[in-house]
């Protein structure tokens, strides 16, 4: 028996609703807010405290963390780059029929490689996609180390983690840049829902 996204017995069903109708359910467009940065960074902080700012504005919003999407979801993943670019694509997609739900999705996903970074803005569309590099020093990120794993990488007991023995790749053109061994977190999601509103014309 065939099966597989390219067999001849899967096509997609045409809603009766169209994302439009939704995104005026909702008053406001869908859209991704794309967290990337080193482990510790303050993606997961920054995006939660956007998350309550939106909400409070009467926003409908979901956020997405790395950890939570890998017990689901991607449990069956593990971190080599094609597993890492394998949990991207299915994030990507994921997100995307968030966005034509009419809700804005926060990821915080260390998303290394870009060019995973830009296949995701790809699916949705650069038009309803803003990253946000949470930008730390290496050695800050270290200090932090909220889970230990940073010095556990450091003895080798963890493989191709991502700024001591797997790259990471900084974004070129980020929409966003928060400094976050320096910059204030309350006002760096201040920062980030100003950029929302204006990009997606959020009057709530």
């Amino acid at each position: 028996m065939s099966s597989g996204l390219n067999s001849g017995n899967v096509s997609c069903f045409k809603s009766l609703i169209c994302r439009g109708d939704r995104e005026k359910l909702h008053g406001h467009k869908g859209a991704v807010i794309w967290f990337t940065g080193l482990s510790a960074s303050g993606k997961s902080t920054l995006s939660h405290l956007v998350e309550k700012k939106l909400y409070s504005m009467g926003c409908s919003t979901y956020v997405f963390d790395g950890d939570n999407v890998r017990y689901g979801l991607c449990g069956d993943l593990g971190f080599t780059e094609k597993d890492r670019e394998e949990n991207i694509r299915r994030i990507g997609e994921m997100v995307k029929l968030f966005v034509d739900a009419g809700i804005i999705a926060l990821t915080a996903f260390i998303s290394p490689f870009r060019k995973d970074r830009d296949r995701v803005r790809e699916i949705v569309g650069d038009y309803s996609f803003i990253e946000v590099f949470v930008d730390c020093p290496l050695e800050e990120c270290i200090k932090r180390d909220p889970k230990g794993i940073y010095q556990k990488a450091l003895k080798g007991e963890i493989k191709d983690f991502t700024g001591i023995s797997s790259p990471y790749e900084p974004p070129e053109n980020p929409e966003i840049i928060i400094n976050s061994h320096i910059e204030n977190f309350e006002i760096a999601a201040s920062r980030i829902v100003e950029r929302i509103r204006r990009t997606f014309n959020i009057n709530l």
